[in-house]
Order: structure tokens, then C-alpha cells, then sequence
């Protein structure tokens, strides 16, 4: 015990240990440097649609998706052919009445009463593919959707870039939609999304995902 203790004690031992935690400092600290830089990136890129059903039930789900399905539409002729974000959200933002309109109308039409909670704001998204895209977990802009007690299953797509209009059954984006994400993010930021099969880009996924899940990252908003 007593050599143990010498050992420990000796002024090269203290040198590395110091050494040890300043480097382990300074990866962390760069960690969540990238992880922060990216995050933001991506999030100030990228607006949402997010859907909240009254409740689990099978009735509360289809009607979760009947809701989804007449704002997507409309979707479709308000915000296919905007250049940016900021103009997908200002235009979302002036027809926040039509989008409350038209939820409650297909609700109605379903023989259902329950009442539609709309905003924008900034929120917390779990990861979610589409298709060969894949946004990771973050607190990302999003038009948000909630029927009645909002207690049920979530639905997410993405408004800006449109990927709500891509049919993600195929479980490929058209190139077309995927060169306009591109356009929108930096060579780094696109290729964590498409997920490149590489060991690093899987990593520093993987990296992003453990900051979020483990509340290290904040609302910016």
C-alpha cells in the first residue's frame, strides 16, 4: 500500500494524471462544441410539421393521420415552392387560420368534436428517418398540431426542406428533394443527415444523438 502511495504521489504520476484530465477536458469540451455548431445549424434549417393525436385509441391514430393528410395538402399548395425557411415559417405563420380551419373541419367531418390547439414555436424532436434522410434528435421550428387532450402518438414530417410531399414508403428521397436539402446544409451537416456509410459519419451521429438524449443541449428558443 505504502509503494502504492509513493507511486501515486510521485511528481511524473501527478504530471500525467494532469495531463489525462486536461485532455479528457479538451475532448469534451470540443465534443460538445460540434455537437452545439451542428445541432444549430441543422435546426435553423429545417422547419417541421408535428401532429399530436387526442389519444391512443385506434380512432384518436386515424383520425391523426385524416387530420395530417388535408394539412399536407394544403401544405402542398402554400409552401412547395418556397426558397427558405423563414418564408416557409412567415407563410405558415399568416395562415395559421386556414391550417385551424381546415383541421377542425376534418374533424367535424369525422364525426369527432375535439377541439385544435395550433402553434409555432421551437420544440423537442426524437430522431426520425425519412426515407434515406434521417434528422437527429434536437429542438427544431415546428407548426404543431394538437387534437383534443393531445395525449396520443406523435407524427412528424418536414415542411421545409418539403419532405412531407415525399412518399417515404419507397424508403428512398428523390434526388430532387435531397439536392435541395443539400442546398440548405454545409457538406458536413448533409452528410450526417444521408447517413454516408462511414464509421466517423456514424459516430458523430451517434454523438449529436447522446448529447440530446441526455439533456445536455437546450431549447434555443
Amino acid at each position: 500500500m505504502k509503494t502504492l502511495l509513493s507511486i501515486l504521489c510521485s511528481k511524473k504520476v501527478k504530471n500525467s494524471l494532469i495531463l489525462l484530465f486536461l485532455l479528457f477536458l479538451y475532448v469534451s469540451i470540443s465534443a460538445f462544441s460540434y455537437v452545439n455548431a451542428v445541432s444549430k445549424d441543422l435546426e435553423e434549417s429545417v422547419f417541421r410539421l408535428h401532429v399530436i393525436a387526442n389519444s391512443d385509441s385506434e380512432e384518436d391514430q386515424a383520425l391523426k393521420y385524416k387530420v395530417r393528410d388535408a394539412l399536407i395538402e394544403y401544405m402542398n399548395t402554400l409552401c412547395r415552392d418556397v426558397s427558405n425557411k423563414e418564408e416557409a415559417i412567415e407563410l405558415a405563420r399568416l395562415h395559421l387560420a386556414e391550417f385551424q380551419d381546415i383541421a377542425e373541419k376534418t374533424i367535424h367531418e369525422n364525426g369527432f368534436s375535439y377541439p385544435v390547439a395550433i402553434e409555432i414555436g421551437n420544440f423537442s424532436f426524437p430522431t426520425k428517418d425519412y426515407g434515406d434522410i434521417s434528422f437527429p434528435a434536437g429542438y427544431y421550428d415546428a407548426l404543431r398540431v394538437k387534437i383534443g387532450e393531445a395525449c396520443g402518438q406523435n407524427w412528424w414530417c418536414v415542411m421545409f426542406p418539403p419532405l412531407c410531399f415525399v412518399n417515404v414508403t419507397s424508403g428512398i428521397v428523390p434526388e430532387e428533394s435531397k439536392e435541395q436539402i443539400k442546398q440548405e446544409l454545409n457538406e458536413e451537416e448533409y452528410s450526417l443527415v444521408t447517413k454516408e456509410e462511414s464509421s466517423e459519419i456514424k459516430f458523430k451521429f451517434g454523438l449529436i444523438e447522446w448529447f440530446m438524449n441526455n439533456d445536455l443541449l437546450t431549447a434555443k428558443k
